[in-house]
């Protein structure tokens, strides 16, 4: 089953899939058409997913977050349950203030994240099902504003559960590693113009050497890494997802020079771009 609610004069849009055998992600492909993120619930058993083109394990009683450039099929979609809404709906950007899932649940360091739920929690998210189940039938003026309420219920239960299952996190707490969520969100906000610390260093009040060594302290790779690790997955989805030519994603990713692009691209993966997209055919 695929439910739709519509906001006429915001555009927005919430999706919920229960058992739809036709529920994939386009990635890449759809982002000028169809923005939207997704939660995946797997109240069943386990099973295989491939995110971008990598295969993961799903495990039984697990909730993954999705962001809407990611592409994905899952091996029994007929099982699931899928939330789906976009930015005109909620932003997360917007209430990350309310909700503190931005740059953790959806642009974090740990991607994809499949958060574990105990019998307790299982039976929680359950009872949230039932109840976007029930408003999603309901047409009247209230639907969007309680569908919205339930939404934000649910990414601030999933966040709490993740956190606890997040080593940093039960190290630090949240006032310091909310500098390693907010250094991933101005990442994916940035990532595509500026590839060096100092940027974001700045931009969060830090010195890099300041920024460098709270993330080893975290045990968290570096920034300089993680920059570079984002940039790589844009250009890998280029080259999976579109027929652009290296020379167009290297200019699309902020390099003045497509021979600079290809060396970084080579140093990072072990592979050249022509390498890598033959072997993906």
């Amino acid at each position: 089953m695929r439910r739709e609610y519509k906001e006429v004069a915001t555009h927005g849009r919430f999706i919920m899939h229960i058992n739809d055998d036709m529920f994939g992600g386009e990635g890449i492909n759809s982002i000028s058409q169809n923005p939207i993120n997704t939660f995946v619930f797997n109240k069943g058993l386990a099973q295989k997913v491939v995110i971008d083109e990598v295969e993961y394990v799903m495990p039984a009683r697990t909730v993954v977050p999705l962001v809407s450039n990611q592409h994905f099929i899952f091996e029994h979609p007929e099982t699931l349950v899928a939330w789906q809404f976009n930015r005109e709906f909620y932003c997360i950007v917007d209430h990350d203030a309310e909700v503190g899932c931005v740059g953790f649940l959806f642009y974090g360091i740990h991607h994809p994240m499949f958060v574990e739920l105990t019998k307790k929690e299982l039976e929680g998210l359950s009872t949230i099902e039932r109840a976007f189940s029930e408003e999603i039938a309901v047409e009247d003026r209230f639907q969007g504003e309680m569908l919205r309420s339930l939404l934000k219920r649910l990414i601030i239960k999933i966040t709490r559960i993740a956190k606890k299952q997040t080593d940093v996190y039960k190290m630090f707490g949240d006032e310091k590693v909310d500098l390693i969520r907010n250094f991933s969100l101005l990442l994916e906000s940035n990532f595509k113009t500026e590839h060096e610390v100092k940027f974001y260093a700045a931009a969060l009040n830090k010195s890099p050497k300041t920024l460098s060594n709270f993330f080893a302290m975290c045990q968290v790779p570096s920034p300089l890494k993680l920059i570079h690790n984002r940039i790589i997955l844009e250009a890998k989805r280029c080259l999976h997802y579109t027929n652009k030519t290296a020379k167009e994603i290297a200019y699309d990713l902020g390099f003045d020079n497509p021979e600079h692009f290809s060396r970084f691209f080579k140093a990072n993966t072990g592979k050249s771009i022509s390498v890598f997209r033959s072997q993906d055919k």
